[in-house]
């Protein structure tokens, strides 16, 4: 159980721990590029916090460090599992940004905002209508839209 006023998270294989003073800053999904290419995903939830209100409490010799070129914004991941840790950005110097999924328990905030959400792939889940698919339990599928009918106006 986390103390009142604390959430922690940890990397995949546990090598790093993080904790966050609750609640946290702001909580939002980026659908920009540079995210999506970091984490291998459509878009990645994010929590801020003050850098003031964050401590590695294991694993910091675990942790590698990537400076984007173009933006010089730092992006951290644990060396042992490739798990994303923290994204700090150059314009906000006292805030650490860190993947929602680390944590377990609740952080405070809801992801209420969405960033670049005009780069989001055209692949991404866009909310259509799922159905089970049956024979798989625990998958759940979007039907193919049906075959357009042919009219007159489409033969050659």
């Amino acid at each position: 159980m986390s103390e009142p006023g604390v959430a922690r998270g940890r990397c995949a294989c546990g090598a790093v721990e993080v904790e966050i003073g609750v609640p946290a800053r702001w909580a939002w999904h980026d659908h920009g590029a540079a995210s999506r290419l970091a984490h291998g995903a459509a878009a990645v939830t994010y929590v801020g916090s003050y850098r003031s209100r964050f401590r590695i409490t294991q694993g910091e010799a675990a942790i590698a460090r990537f400076a984007e070129p173009e933006s010089g914004n730092v992006r951290s991941f644990c060396a042992r599992c490739g798990t994303p840790i923290a994204y700090e950005r150059q314009h906000a110097p006292e805030m650490v940004n860190l993947p929602r999924a680390l944590f377990t328990s609740g952080v405070g905030r809801e992801a209420r905002y969405h960033l670049a959400i005009h780069e989001t792939p055209d692949w991404a889940y866009a909310g259509e209508r799922l159905v089970p698919l049956k024979g798989y339990p625990g998958v759940v599928w979007s039907r193919p839209r049906g075959k357009k009918k042919l009219s007159l106006g489409d033969l050659p």
